[in-house]
């Protein structure tokens, strides 16, 4: 087959140095991770200093419930991103052609069915959730004009997939710093000049939603390449939706089954009353900037191995994954603690009530300090879903991390001397180690049992 030229926002992830590309794939990805994040952190910093504490709580409390609800079809850009990544290597432009098209078809529906299931299911989901009756009204309207943009949220995180499969993590960036600024703008207007509290936010972050998938969609219409996007032809192709289903169902599930144990988590919290509940918050987010940094690398192992895989250079694997795992232990072990050292001065941004920064430093010290952990484990599920195994990493992640976190609020936590906030925490770094130990030998395994066949596939593969 005729290979893609490369293009000038695309990395060759088959050929050279390993490190430096990773490095150059993932440094754009986590800054717009972060950026993306910034949305959610520029709502929690403005309602915190001009709407009061009741606000900050109740923007925060639902952070945890958007997760579960968009996980599954985040999960399956994750599909998107590995079957585009394994055409690309192997140059199969019709594959790559149905792919772009069934995926951002995928993201419309997925996009228009949570906006539908956030706006009725707000009220109940969090009532199950023991939201504190005092912020309840406020996360409800929050939540449900949150989910007005849950379409353009789903078209960006599809089409930011595609662009990630060739190696373009750049112009995501762009066009998510262009959007952040927007929705900063607008949350300051809102909420100070109009007065408009946790609705100002939803509001301003709905429109830089907008704004970051229209730039998305503009960018894949004007590519020349194998990635690019005609309107016209957007529909389900029925084989490629199974084949993206295939690897992307498996980790949505996962990361829902995930966000479901941390409602349980968030629930256990907020047994302990609103000041513990802004200070996880606040302390949430604090951490989401240090684990979309190490996501960028688990991202950026799925995109490699993918690609190499489809382009028969097998014997690049074990060079990516063991590169992808030192480079996410420096990140979460520079970063993670950085966060925690800065942790007092960091938090006062977000709220000045002494109480609430203080409860969120409990959370720090317990998930910043050895956060590495996660992001190792992580690399490994992206190691074997670019394989293209990716229902045994969900069964395992599951099992080590979701069912144990569950089990430990069951059990640990129930016991009288141990019913306080430091033994909900501490659930995540035991349950990161077991899972992260379970993972590698899973990978050691899947290794050996395709390492024959990818033997007889690299002899019938021209040089």
């Amino acid at each position: 087959m005729e290979k893609v030229k490369k293009k000038k926002y695309e990395i060759d992830m088959c050929n050279g140095s390993i490190f430096k590309k990773l490095l150059l794939f993932s440094i754009p990805l986590m800054c717009s991770g972060m950026l993306q994040l910034l949305f959610n952190a520029a709502d929690i910093v403005v309602v915190g200093n001009f709407a009061g504490d009741n606000s900050l709580s109740a923007v925060g409390a639902t952070s945890s419930l958007i997760n579960l609800l968009t996980n599954v079809f985040i999960g399956l850009s994750v599909g998107a991103n590995v079957l585009a990544a394994r055409f690309a290597g192997s140059g199969s432009k019709d594959e790559i052609h149905k792919t772009v098209h069934t995926s951002i078809a995928v993201a419309l529906i997925s996009g228009l069915f949570l906006t539908v299931v956030g706006l009725v299911g707000a009220p109940i989901i969090l009532r199950k959730m023991e939201t504190p009756e005092g912020i309840l009204p406020l996360a409800v309207l929050y939540l449900r004009i949150y989910f007005l943009g849950m379409p353009a949220n789903m078209v960006y995180n599809f089409g930011s997939a595609l662009l990630r499969a060739v190696g373009d993590t750049k112009r995501p960036l762009y066009y998510l710093t262009f959007a952040g600024i927007v929705n900063v703008v607008f949350n300051l207007i809102f909420v100070i000049v109009f007065k408009m509290d946790v609705a100002g936010v939803a509001v301003a972050t709905v429109i830089s939603q907008c704004i970051s998938a229209v730039l998305v969609v503009r960018c894949l219409m004007k590519e020349e390449g194998s990635i690019r996007l005609d309107l016209k032809s957007v529909r389900i192709h029925g084989k490629t939706f199974l084949k993206l289903l295939q690897v992307g169902l498996p980790a949505g599930v996962q990361g829902t089954l995930f966000s479901l144990s941390n409602v349980f988590i968030q629930s256990s919290v907020n047994l302990f009353g609103d000041i513990t509940v802004g200070g996880n918050s606040i302390a949430s987010n604090l951490e989401g900037f240090v684990y979309v940094a190490m996501h960028s690398v688990y991202q950026g192992t799925i995109s490699f191995v993918s690609q190499n895989v489809g382009a028969g250079k097998f014997e690049r694997v074990n060079k990516i994954v063991w590169t992808s795992q030192a480079l996410v232990f420096m990140v979460g072990t520079g970063l993670g603690n950085l966060v925690f050292l800065l942790g007092r001065p960091l938090l006062g941004l977000y709220t000045d009530t002494p109480e609430v920064i203080e409860a969120g430093m409990t959370r720090l010290t317990f998930i910043c300090t050895i956060y590495a952990l996660c992001g190792m484990m992580d690399v490994m599920v992206g190691a074997m879903r670019g394989i293209g195994y990716s229902v045994l990493p969900m069964i395992v992640s599951l099992l080590g991390a979701c069912a144990f976190r569950l089990v430990w609020l069951a059990t640990v936590f129930q016991i009288e001397n141990l019913h306080i906030i430091e033994t909900v925490y501490i659930s995540y770094p035991v349950s990161w180690t077991l899972t992260l130990l379970a993972h590698i030998v899973c990978f050691v395994i899947v290794r050996k049992k395709v390492g024959k066949e990818w033997a007889k596939l690299a002899e019938k593969t021209p040089a």
